[in-house]
């Protein structure tokens, strides 16, 4: 099965669309970012694997901590390696070879490559960056080909030891009309930094894509595409979906597994991936947390990963545990932050990667608090761990949309967090209770009163339509208390209408994805519908 599923083509169309218009004389540089795993370069290879124009060379490289000089050959014999791929020249991964095949077609950009190459065997490296890229144009000069370079984890480019890397980038960027360039990176954080301060132009910003994990919906599509006639028990695949947290890798590690063992013993398909030392899972984020062992402040780190792990993740909280001042902290918390390994939303702190959470608290810190060396206890507890978190979710899973939105409400402590890029209160209520509405599709709500506010939440469990939120409205007047938040759950589709209604209406609308955000800040299982 080709790993670009139908649900991941909006981001390889878009892409797609900017490549095109490039040929067009429209050129729009993008930035595609989101986590690690996300599926970013599967997107990127993909479009890669099928587009086929000969007005345009797609280039490819992934950016390494490397010298200047590495780098420079690598993109040259790729960038070559591109131009001839049409040619029906039987090619070799060799740049001395790729320039004498190319010398007759591109004369003058092949030269400019033996200064370069020249250049760097005497260290001089000065200017050598922006003229390598400015091959590209060179090309285009000659043959009236444009140019698409895809720089993979471009944020390592601050590794390669170039001055005024960016500066001089910047200034190129606006010159290079038929150039385009598509960075891609990991490192959101770091990323954003780079792309609003490093690479903020007048003219040639970057359009910024970010990629985001698989919805529930994609995600269990993704799971039966995947394991085909194998028959997996509702609750098992659910929460396959929820624990996977719609990473594609670790839906393809699990599905994977799952055709190999007993589709029915889940605990032991997770035992052997992720507790197993030989473990595919177990060696990645051994590996990852090898990261902080060169650092004086280690301990710090780790420390705080495992408390946002077990559900403690307000900055307070971590400070109140470690008995630590707040300030000290700040720096180790802004440094998670900047690699990524955490996110913030208001008064919380996220691990992203929820598989990595669960192996932070239920195998490296179970390991490592052990009193003695028996294994096979170690690995009975590990699977009393994952039937317990299995048994709550289907557990969960069992109850009706209301009393879990009752049971998340009350877990509210007036913390902020941010939800659809707006800040949001959770406020404390003092008291809370159930609501039926006399007319319209919204029948049951919820009620949640506290000193200041007022919440109103109906619940549409199919799609909401425009008339929806009029009825909602209505319903919402009939309470005097002001300020009023009025929420509508929906866990199906929402009408375009209705979404500007409710903007008009100040009325939130919190489809699966926005109520599971809420959900994941509270340690509860994700609502999979």
């Amino acid at each position: 099965m080709n790993e670009i599923y139908l649900e991941r083509k909006t981001y390889s169309e878009a892409i797609e669309k900017r490549i095109r218009a490039l040929k067009d004389g429209y050129r729009q540089n993008i930035a595609v970012i989101g986590d690690e795993l996300v599926g970013k370069t599967t997107i990127i290879f993909d479009i890669l694997r099928k587009f086929c124009d000969n007005h345009l060379i797609l280039t490819y490289l992934e950016v390494r901590p490397e010298t200047l000089e590495i780098f420079s050959r690598r993109f040259i014999a790729v960038l070559l390696y591109n131009f001839l791929a049409n040619s029906g020249i039987p090619l070799k991964e060799d740049i001395d070879f790729l320039l004498g095949k190319s010398e007759k077609y591109i004369p003058e950009t092949t030269k400019k490559i033996k200064s370069i190459l020249a250049a760097l065997q005497k260290r001089k490296k000065n200017n050598i960056f922006t003229e390598l890229l400015s091959l590209s144009e060179s090309i285009y000069q000659e043959t009236g080909k444009s140019c698409v370079i895809i720089f993979d984890e471009f944020h390592n480019f601050q590794d390669i030891g170039v001055k005024n890397f960016y500066s001089d980038w910047s200034k190129l960027l606006i010159l290079q009309k038929n150039t385009m360039y598509i960075l891609v990176s990991s490192l959101k954080f770091k990323a954003k930094q780079i792309l609003s301060k490093d690479l903020a132009l007048l003219f040639g910003n970057f359009e910024i894509l970010t990629v985001e994990p698989l919805d529930t919906r994609e995600s269990e599509r993704y799971i039966e595409l995947k394991t085909g006639g194998l028959i997996i028990e509702e609750g098992l695949k659910n929460f396959i979906v929820h624990f996977a947290n719609g990473y594609p890798f670790y839906l393809k590690i699990m599905t994977e597994a799952m055709l190999k063992a007993d589709a029915g013993n889940l605990t032991e398909v997770i035992e052997n991936i992720i507790f197993d030392h030989s473990g595919i899972l177990n060696q990645r984020f051994s590996n990852y947390l090898k990261r902080f062992f060169d650092s004086g402040r280690s301990r710090d780190y780790i420390s705080i990963l495992y408390l946002i792990s077990s559900g403690h993740n307000k900055i307070k909280e971590i400070a109140l545990l470690m008995r630590r001042p707040k300030k000290e902290l700040d720096p180790r918390i802004n440094y998670l932050l900047e690699i990524d390994a955490i996110t913030r939303s208001g008064d919380f702190l996220k691990i992203n990667d929820r598989v990595f959470a669960f192996w932070l608290k239920f195998v490296y810190q179970e390991k490592l608090n052990s009193l003695t060396f028996d294994a096979k206890n170690q690995k009975d507890q590990f699977r009393n761990h994952i039937e317990g978190v299995l048994e709550e979710f289907l557990k969960c899973a069992q109850k009706p949309i209301v009393e879990r939105i009752e049971e998340l409400l009350r877990s509210f402590d007036d913390d902020m967090m941010q939800l659809e890029k707006k800040k949001l209160r959770l406020t404390h209520f003092r008291e809370i209770k159930p609501l039926e509405f006399n007319k319209g599709n919204l029948k049951l709500g919820l009620i949640g009163r506290a000193t200041d506010s007022l919440w109103i939440i109906g619940f549409k469990l199919d799609s909401v339509s425009e008339e929806d939120v009029a009825q909602f409205s209505g319903e919402c007047k009939k309470f005097r208390h002001k300020p009023q938040k009025k929420i509508i759950i929906t866990l199906n589709d929402i009408d375009a209408n209705a979404k500007l209604r409710a903007l008009e209406d100040k009325i939130w609308i919190w489809d699966v994805n926005s109520l599971n955000e809420i959900m994941d800040l509270f340690s509860k299982p994700r609502v999979i519908v």
